[in-house]
């Protein structure tokens, strides 16, 4: 049994969209982009558990039947999704009360390599970088401090 085209091509675009969403910087789309690589798996589990009739022994001859195993392993997972989801949705709205915002912003680790990072390029190569929106540090600067140069 060969899966269907159509099938294989959704699954690649849930993957692709979920993977783009998971790389923004604010919490809702990467609850969004883990929902849809959750069911893009969903789905790549089913086409591999084959295509065919229910799997209920005597409506179905046995060599046409589908794969009961991938249904409950599915079934499984669309449960675990929708607690994981309700819970980062949970802390996604607590961190935007706290906050008043839901963008993930650089820690204060980030913030000391890319400093230390700057300070071991030298003046010569700091001012030949284009403005964007990595943050340039003055070397030294205090951790709070963000101001770009």
């Amino acid at each position: 049994m060969r899966p269907n085209l159509l099938f294989v091509i959704v699954v690649g675009v849930l993957f692709a969209a979920g993977v783009t969403l998971l790389l923004e910087r604010t919490l809702t789309r990467v609850i969004l982009g883990l929902a849809l690589l959750s069911n893009g798996a969903n789905l790549l589990i089913l086409l591999g558990g084959g295509y065919g009739g229910p799997p209920i022994v005597g409506v179905t001859a046995e060599s046409r039947m589908s794969d009961p195993l991938a249904q409950a392993m599915v079934l499984t997972a669309i449960v675990i999704t929708l607690g994981m989801t309700a819970f980062l949705l949970a802390m996604a709205y607590r961190s935007r009360v706290l906050t008043g915002h839901d963008e993930v912003q650089d820690d204060a680790e980030d913030r000391r390599i890319m400093a230390r990072a700057a300070h071991d390029l030298g003046p010569e190569t700091e001012d030949a970088q284009p403005d964007g929106p990595w943050l340039v540090l003055r070397a030294g600067a205090a951790d709070d401090d963000r101001a770009p140069r």
